[in-house]
């Protein structure tokens, strides 16, 4: 059975195919799904991790996004479509800061599955009756995730991590004894799930992406009913602006949530 990995380029998924290549287990194919909006320390990992796994005969990170049809007013019919783009063209914030999850599966999981849809030795095996084997990086302090994710036709999903008994401890002890840095988390730079203190990061070390996230906020600003902005009942801005005035953080959300994208990171 062929075994393909849905990698996110964060602690979890990194950790497990750590963890699989430690076994002694076959992966055929590993997908990053690429939103075009992961900061540049996550890209870095991504390739360096990617190098890893070659030398040590596993398979290379195979990056796929997201596409579109259409002419839109930052990309042409054909051609590869971020999240940040289409919440501009849209006027909108990424599905998450409305409570809903389509971001991650339009750009996380439709990616995916349509380049596996296109991958040869999974026609094959559809063709024979097969199913594919698909790693997901849940860790072992998420095993509620596990129960609300049905296998996809076509596909019988696994996750090592919980097999293991892989907490986030144990995750990273694997990330060290493999000799790697542990990454950072991994996210889009304008992650409605993103906790103050992780904004005003982002202000220090990647200014220019902050203001890209503002700009997001500022154009879906008049079409914004129930919520403010990114952080829902408040605005980035007022984040940021609060920051530069008293020097610390906001009292911390009732509504702040971990940060639960497709892919298990």
């Amino acid at each position: 059975m062929l075994t393909i990995a849905s990698y996110g380029g964060g602690v979890n998924s990194t950790a497990m195919l750590i963890g699989a290549h430690e076994r002694g287990e076959s992966v055929d194919l590993i997908l990053f799904a690429d939103t075009g909006g992961e900061k540049p320390e996550t890209y870095a990992f991504v390739n360096r991790f990617s190098r890893w796994l070659v030398s040590r005969g596993m398979p290379e990170i195979i990056t796929v996004r997201k596409t579109t049809k259409r002419q839109g007013r930052y990309n042409a019919p054909g051609v590869s479509l971020t999240l940040e783009q289409h919440s501009l063209q849209t006027g909108t914030l990424p599905a998450v800061a409305y409570g809903m999850k389509s971001c991650s599966l339009k750009f996380k999981r439709d990616p995916q599955n349509e380049y596996v849809k296109n991958w040869q030795p999974a026609v094959d095996a559809w063709a024979s009756g097969e199913k594919l084997t698909k790693l997901i990086g849940y860790d072992a302090g998420e095993a509620h995730r596990q129960a609300a994710a049905p296998d996809d036709s076509g596909y019988l999903n696994r996750y090592p991590l919980i097999e293991w008994g892989w907490g986030r401890e144990g995750c990273e002890a694997a990330i060290t004894r493999a000799g790697l840095c542990v990454p950072p988390k991994s996210s889009c730079f304008f992650c409605p799930n993103m906790k103050e203190w992780e904004i005003l990061e982002l202000k220090e070390r990647h200014p220019e992406l902050l203001e890209r996230a503002l700009q997001i906020e500022r154009n879906a600003g008049p079409n914004l009913i129930v919520i403010k902005g990114l952080a829902r009942d408040i605005t980035w801005q007022q984040i940021v602006d609060y920051d530069r005035r008293q020097g610390n953080l906001l009292p911390a959300r009732a509504d702040a949530m971990p940060c639960e994208c497709y892919d298990g990171e």
